[in-house]
């Protein structure tokens, strides 16, 4: 493997070797979500295999892109009963078209004390530092002091709606395995985020009726009628806001409704008979897609009634194209303490963004999210970790590490 390093030799660095070489060689697999990342996951599984690990994958429907599970079993000194520890990343990133980055965003290139790449942060720095303490969980199994199994779960397609995780936890359910916690590696300055929000992607297709402009009352105007709805949206996310039971915790304390695109009509002089956009629900933990659900579809009937009235074949449908649930704290305080300790910062976060930590949560695994790197850095050109960061969670997990052996 290389590194592009602008300023030091590797013979003279000051950066965790084992880790950096991990995140080189994972930034140089593309692993945009529209590509394969069988590549990325195979170099992973070989590495595991040549561990001693048994390795356990699950695919997507084209088979071109798989979940890697793979788990450092328990020694003899082994808690009775403990299904163990998981640390979860996804190996997906998000594409780098139209951005101007100084060097290459697939190639690792150190600048000062960052490491630039895309995935830098989010997230394959924290899956390197995994992988890299894999070697000594493996030695302490073998001696038989690890107490608590430590899993390792890289997912698929996290960028696009989280699509890929929700494979594994089925995988862990047929199989009996319930792990105790997870840690969800996602870039928080390593500080402790115990709680995101859910998000649900609506996409909206109002069928209107053609005429020409001079004779609108033999049409029916499909950007009318969706102007309409989105009012209602703007109405409905004004009243939610307000609400007295929102969470100061959060970076943006209330559950948000936002209109993200529009398009239709097909000239000025044609009553258009298609207009579709698209909104996206950002849920407190507390409420569910319901609360705006019911309400927008209860609009969606009215103005239905009001259009077919006019044209029986007119109406509005409403599609859901996205879920992710919500992460909640409610199951986590033990976690949270050992977290506290492992990084003697105390302080609890809750953010507005999604995570496949909720997926972990809904399947009653008590999760939070803490990894190396800035969510500010994120999908950005230039995407960056700082070195200091990586050094961070290599000390972080090599405590984690310690907490799971025989004391």
């Amino acid at each position: 493997m290389t590194i592009n390093n602008s300023s030091q030799t590797q013979s003279d660095a000051a950066y965790p070797v084992q880790s950096i070489d991990w995140l080189t060689r994972l930034i140089g697999f593309d692993t945009v979500s529209r590509h394969s990342n069988l590549a990325l996951i195979d170099d992973v599984k070989a590495y595991c295999e040549q561990l001693g690990l048994a390795v356990d994958l699950t695919f997507n429907d084209a088979k071109n892109k798989a979940n890697l599970f793979v788990t450092v079993p328990a020694g003899e000194q082994a808690d009775q009963v403990n299904n163990g520890l998981v640390l979860s990343g996804h190996t997906d990133v998000v594409p780098v078209d139209g951005q101007e980055w100084t060097s290459e965003p697939f190639t690792a290139t150190i600048r000062g004390d960052k490491l630039y790449g895309r995935g830098a942060c989010d997230m394959k720095g924290f899956i390197a530092c995994a992988l890299t303490i894999l070697p000594q969980a493996v030695q302490l199994s073998n001696s038989g002091q690890l107490r608590r199994p430590l899993h390792l779960a890289l997912s698929f397609d996290e960028e696009v709606g989280c699509l890929g995780a929700p494979l594994i936890l089925a995988d862990l359910k047929a199989r009996g395995i319930t792990p105790d916690y997870c840690i969800v590696g996602e870039p928080t300055n390593m500080a402790m985020v115990v709680a995101h929000k859910g998000i649900a992607v609506y996409r909206c297709r109002v069928h209107g009726k053609s005429a020409h402009s001079s004779l609108t009352a033999q049409g029916v105007n499909a950007i009318s009628y969706a102007s309409r709805l989105i009012g209602y949206v703007d109405t409905l996310a004004e009243e939610i806001s307000g609400r007295d039971d929102n969470d100061g915790l959060f970076d943006v304390p209330y559950s948000t409704l936002s209109v993200g695109t529009i398009h239709g009509g097909t000239a000025t002089n044609i009553v258009p008979n298609l207009c579709e956009f698209t909104f996206d629900y950002r849920n407190l933990p507390h409420m569910t897609q319901e609360d705006v659900l019911v309400p927008i579809q209860a609009k969606v009937a009215e103005l239905n009634g009001q259009m077919q009235a006019r044209a029986p074949e007119t109406g509005i449908e409403l599609v859901q194209e996205e879920s992710v649930p919500a992460m909640t704290d409610n199951d986590s305080a033990e976690l949270q303490a050992l977290i506290a300790v492992l990084t003697g910062d105390d302080e609890r976060h809750k953010v507005a963004y999604a995570t496949e930590g909720g997926q972990f949560t809904n399947s009653g695994i008590p999760t939070i999210i803490c990894g190396p790197g800035s969510i500010e850095q994120a999908h950005k050109a230039d995407e960056y970790v700082a070195i200091s960061e990586m050094e961070r969670c290599d000390r972080f997990l090599q405590k984690l590490l310690k907490s799971c052996a025989v004391k």
